[in-house]
């Protein structure tokens, strides 16, 4: 579920990151992150909503039930691709906060089957992956800023694998087979170079003002990596 995060090229936008000054790149991450913040407070506000509604078990159910939840995921990418465009809008915040906005509410929706399974048939796997996640990524946003390297040579790998990664689950809606523990755990690692692509571009390529869409590509990459790992903390609890 995480989008192309390619840097928008408006020369409006300032400097880059890296070549601005010590203050106005502090202030830029902080911006970033604080963003990010908002959004996973957000996602999880709305989503605690959404699984409270009444007939929630049957609008989730029908989402995966037949080729609804393809029409759903081409419905998703399209918000996706506008939510995008808009976050990187250089002539409007309003723009951008929108963008950020749509897209947090596309996750919201997109999440509720597997979080009202989860929730419902597998107790505590939400928190135990939300921590996991969480953990994670701040591991992961440790050592990209300790070792200040750029990671934005692994992008045009990440989306071969991404790529191929959509092959396979539309083809597994299609044909029926399931996706078990290998391709959950190649996911987790796919979703785990996008935050450290991510967090190097937060360090190196985007400019100061872009802290919006900064927040969309990080936010994008972490609720797709707390998908998968939940999956896999529901495929080892059905396993035991």
């Amino acid at each position: 579920m995480s989008y192309d995060d390619s840097l928008n090229p408006y020369a409006s936008f300032g400097l880059a990151a890296a070549d601005a000054g010590v203050d106005e790149r502090a202030d830029f991450i902080t911006k970033t992150y604080t963003h990010l913040a908002g959004a996973v407070g957000c996602f999880a506000i709305l989503e605690y909503g959404l699984l409270q509604l009444p007939g929630v078990d049957r609008f989730a159910m029908a989402m995966f039930s037949g080729w609804n939840f393809l029409i759903v995921m081409a419905a998703y990418m399209g918000i996706s691709f506008l939510a995008q465009k808009w976050a990187q809008s250089a002539t409007s915040m309003s723009t951008q906060y929108l963008g950020l906005g749509l897209y947090v509410v596309a996750e919201a929706v997109i999440f509720l089957p597997i979080l009202y399974i989860a929730s419902t048939f597998y107790e505590n796997a939400i928190a135990t992956a939300a921590i996991i996640t969480g953990v994670t990524f701040i591991g992961l946003t440790a050592i990209v800023f300790a070792t200040r390297k750029n990671f934005t040579f692994l992008g045009p790998i990440l989306g071969v694998c991404s790529m191929a990664a959509m092959g396979v689950i539309i083809c597994s809606m299609i044909f029926g087979f399931n996706m078990g523990l290998v391709f959950t755990g190649a996911m987790i690692a796919l979703m785990c170079g996008y935050i450290v692509y991510d967090t190097s571009n937060v360090l190196h390529n985007y400019r100061i003002g872009q802290h919006v869409a900064a927040a969309l590509a990080l936010f994008a990459s972490i609720v797709t990596l707390f998908w998968y790992i939940l999956r896999l903390v529901m495929i080892l609890n059905d396993e035991r």
